[in-house]
C-alpha cells in the first residue's frame, strides 16, 4: 500500500497537470492549487489527510467532466448546425 505522502504528491501532481487547461486560467489555478497544499501541509492527523486526499480526487473528476464536456461541445459545434 502506498504512503499517504506519495498519494499527495501524485495527487498534487495530476492537480497541476490539469491545472493547466483550466478555463479560468492556468496560472491562477496552479497557485491556488499551490497555497491549498501549503497552507495543509503541517496536518499530521490521518483520518483527516485522508479525507483530504479523497476531496482531491473527487476535484479530479470534476475536472475530468468539464474538460469532456468542452471536447464534447466543441465536436457538436463543429460537425452540427445549432439550428437543430
Amino acid at each position: 500500500m502506498e504512503s499517504q505522502r506519495s498519494r499527495v504528491v501524485h495527487l498534487y501532481k495530476t492537480l497541476q497537470y490539469l491545472g493547466r487547461e483550466y478555463p479560468g486560467g492556468s496560472q491562477k489555478f496552479r497557485q491556488k492549487c499551490h497555497d491549498i497544499f501549503l497552507r495543509n501541509s503541517k496536518e499530521t492527523d490521518p483520518k483527516k489527510i485522508e479525507s483530504m486526499i479523497e476531496h482531491g480526487k473527487f476535484i479530479v473528476k470534476e475536472l475530468e467532466a468539464l474538460y469532456s464536456l468542452r471536447k464534447y461541445r466543441a465536436m457538436k459545434k463543429r460537425y452540427y448546425d445549432d439550428k437543430s
